[in-house]
């Protein structure tokens, strides 16, 4: 039995929730969402509240059923509060700055990068070694944060690299003379 998909999901005040078969559509303050359930999971709306319940004891029913419920609980978060991604240049020259749509890095190779934020994605830098991404898909915010992130990962040695704010970077010792 899923712990995570047993729970019901509450339905924010402010948020209008229309479940129309497997379609379960969210709208809200910050925007809509829409995500349709996989075939062996079932969705229910009942007392301003979301149940999800799978069709039959099988283990891919049994593997959706905590999934499905967690996509849904994160488009219900999002449409009341967006989700943020913050991310930190660390480096002699490495630096992010807007032009237009796209973001330009600069990560000390021979060309600067150019990123175009993907639809429903904000991209913003307020200091040039600073990077914050918001939207209220978490899938698509986290998807943009870890593509810009492999452009430069971090490095163990010196910690050079593109990292997430709250990420530790584990050092190692350099060679010894």
């Amino acid at each position: 039995m899923s712990r995570i998909g047993k729970k019901v999901i509450p339905v924010p005040g402010g948020v209008t929730v229309n479940v129309d078969g497997q379609t379960v559509n969210a709208r809200g303050p910050k925007g809509e969402l829409k995500f349709v359930v996989n075939e062996l999971c079932t969705v229910a709306l009942e007392d301003n509240e979301i149940s999800v319940k799978p069709v039959n004891n099988s283990k891919p029913a049994r593997s959706m059923w905590g999934m499905s419920r967690t996509r849904i609980a994160n488009m219900l978060e999002g449409v009341t509060n967006e989700y943020t991604k913050t991310l930190e240049l660390v480096g002699v020259g490495y630096r992010a700055q807007m032009k237009g749509a796209a973001l330009n890095l600069a990560l000390g190779y021979s060309h600067e990068i150019d990123y175009p934020a993907p639809d429903g994605v904000k991209i913003a830098t307020p200091k040039p070694t600073e990077i914050v991404i918001s939207g209220i898909d978490k899938q698509k915010v986290g998807q943009a944060a870890a593509e810009i992130r492999a452009m430069r990962p971090p490095e163990p040695y010196k910690g050079k690299g593109i990292k997430y704010a709250d990420e530790y970077i584990f050092r190692k010792e350099g060679k010894k003379k």
